[in-house]
């Protein structure tokens, strides 16, 4: 549906779940791409992120593979200036990279709040800051939300205030880049089927299954093609929006 060949997109945390499809749907769609991942003590994350960029490169353009801790601003200043060197700049940047601690405010730890914050809030700001340097004029920024900004599940405060301050991040650089023709959106999903939902028992699933009017989870491709779509030059009038991707639920 897209051609974003001559376009460099970096997607955060793309080794594996949401990010990992994103990857693949704009090398699909002719793009070049740089995985990013954050080295976990297994080095797991490497594994996979090196074995993904390996197949991409059988049927896509130029796959790069760059390790960030998108919680550590020099950190992703490095990432930033290596995507300049390797692929000569930058159009697309979807911060996706984000963890789930999820407990009720009385059980919470000062670690469960401060680490979900430190990577879904402040990595996503590190990332725009940092990509501002190398991001072209007519570039694109998706954020990655969640409608957990607006519903508000329990146990989710420090997710929740994280993807709400995502939206606000989103609003206020739209306003501020405008002059620039860079567009900044966020997608909001719903839940989806990755990794992160490991952690629920099948019954609560199932109880939120009924809940969603179109009855079912999303799929990671449901959540991707909407990002394509703001990154994509149908959506070039659109900026400082908020797209919700939940099946209606929200």
């Amino acid at each position: 549906m897209w051609d974003f060949r001559g376009k460099v997109v970096l997607v955060t945390g793309s080794s594996r779940g949401l990010g990992r499809t994103l990857v693949e749907e704009f090398a699909q769609a002719g793009a070049d791409c740089v995985i990013n991942y954050f080295a976990d003590p297994d080095g797991q994350n490497q594994r996979d992120a090196e074995h993904f960029a390996e197949q991409l490169r059988r049927s896509a353009g130029r796959v790069r593979v760059i390790e960030a801790d998108v919680r550590q601003p020099q950190a992703v200043e490095r990432m930033m200036q290596q995507v300049a060197s390797d692929m000569g700049g930058l159009d697309i940047l979807v911060n996706n990279a984000g963890i789930c601690r999820d407990r009720t405010v009385k059980n919470m730890t000062l670690e469960d709040w401060h680490s979900v914050l430190d990577t879904n809030l402040n990595g996503v700001f590190y990332c725009c800051k940092y990509a501002l340097n190398i991001l072209r004029d007519g570039g694109r920024i998706i954020n990655i939300a969640s409608i957990s900004a607006w519903a508000c599940f329990h146990g989710q405060a420090n997710y929740a205030a994280a993807k709400a301050g995502v939206i606000a991040l989103t609003k206020v650089l739209a306003k501020e880049l405008a002059r620039r023709q860079i567009t900044v959106n966020a997608v909001a999903p719903g839940l989806m089927r990755t990794a992160m939902l490991q952690g629920i028992r099948p019954e609560v699933l199932t109880e939120y299954e009924k809940q969603i009017p179109l009855g079912r989870l999303a799929e990671t491709t449901d959540v991707a093609r909407a990002v394509l779509f703001l990154a994509s030059p149908s959506a070039s009038y659109i900026t400082g929006q908020v797209l919700p991707v939940s099946g209606g639920w929200y």
